[in-house]
């Protein structure tokens, strides 16, 4: 996967009371979702927001981490667009596919009335997603599906840093696309239906 989590040194995943993950999932309610589409390209995909937002429930349905209480807003962009947020927060000067900002976590116990906990932002740009499903023979709205989901998945902790790491987040990726009935998007290229 040709992202970016912009974030360093992530808290590691803690499942309740501050235990290291051990495995298990719990169930969350999803996170709200804001989507904002920035560039026109976007316009004739009607189906964009609501492929985005199942992907993230059933992602936020199969994590470790509660989301039901925290929002996050994901920017649909073109290439021009990823390009200058990838220059400007990661110094590389090229377009990719989805990026990730993490936002930092409050330390303390929310109090009612608070405002909800931000997860973060992610930003799709049109034109590589476009380019690598038609390369890679997958239907757009699966590979949409994918990205959406990996960027979810860095808001809350997963990357891709180690071999060891890499394997535990495209092993939760196959899981929750295989929920939505997506096929295997890290096996060998076969013309998906």
């Amino acid at each position: 996967m040709s992202d970016g989590s912009v974030a360093d040194g992530l808290p590691p995943r803690r499942g309740p009371a501050g235990e290291r993950n051990s495995g298990t999932m719990i169930y969350s309610a999803s996170p709200a979702t804001e989507i904002l589409v920035v560039a026109d390209c976007w316009r004739a995909e009607t189906n964009a927001e609501p492929v985005i937002l199942r992907a993230l429930e059933t992602a936020a349905g199969m994590i470790d981490a509660d989301t039901g209480d925290a929002e996050l807003a994901i920017m649909l962009t073109d290439d021009a667009g990823i390009r200058t947020l990838n220059a400007n927060w990661r110094g590389i000067d090229k377009p990719t596919n989805v990026l990730s900002f993490p936002a930092l976590q409050p330390t303390g116990t929310p109090a009612p009335g608070d405002a909800p906990r931000m997860l973060g932002d992610i930003a799709i740009a049109y034109e590589t997603l476009r380019r690598e499903a038609e390369d890679e023979h997958k239907p757009f709205d699966h590979h949409l599906s994918h990205l959406a989901i990996h960027g979810f998945l860095h808001l809350v902790g997963y990357d891709h840093e180690t071999d060891q790491d890499a394997e535990e987040m495209e092993g939760l990726e196959r899981k929750i696309l295989a929920e939505l009935g997506i096929p295997d998007p890290y096996a060998p290229h076969e013309r998906e239906s």
